[in-house]
């Protein structure tokens, strides 16, 4: 259904200090695009220049040259292959400038075996972190 999500960053270089870990304890690097740039934009995930084989998190600076900040009710829920996963991930956030919004466990209202963690990253962007595998 999608293609990428891009979030808003009011720095770059922070953001990508935060990310960086966070998306690789989810197994995720970064993309590598011919016009790489860390002045405008970086993302983890798979892609390929060109509109081709897309499917990554992006972080930019708004286009509008106005302050980005966080959508009230605006989160991204990224997939995890085991609940370790989802734990590292939360450490990772904590560990680098992100704050908890919701620690790693299950949650049942969800399904039996909807495990998460919630956590905001250093500009307030809400990201989940969520495994369905069975424990």
């Amino acid at each position: 259904m999608f293609t990428y999500l891009m979030l808003g960053t009011n720095d770059l270089p922070r953001a990508a200090a935060f990310y960086d870990p966070v998306m690789a304890a989810l197994g995720h690097g970064r993309c590598i695009t011919e016009s790489d740039d860390l002045a405008h934009e970086i993302g983890w995930g798979r892609y390929a220049d060109a509109g081709r084989a897309e499917l990554a998190l992006w972080l930019c600076k708004p286009f509008n040259g106005q302050s980005a900040s966080p959508g009230n009710g605006t989160m991204a829920a990224l997939a995890a292959a085991t609940r370790a996963q989802v734990d590292a991930f939360h450490a990772a956030a904590l560990a680098h400038g992100g704050r908890s919004e919701g620690a790693p466990g299950l949650r049942p209202h969800y399904g039996p075996d909807f495990y998460a963690a919630y956590v905001r990253d250093p500009d307030g962007n809400k990201l989940a972190a969520v495994c369905r595998a069975p424990g």
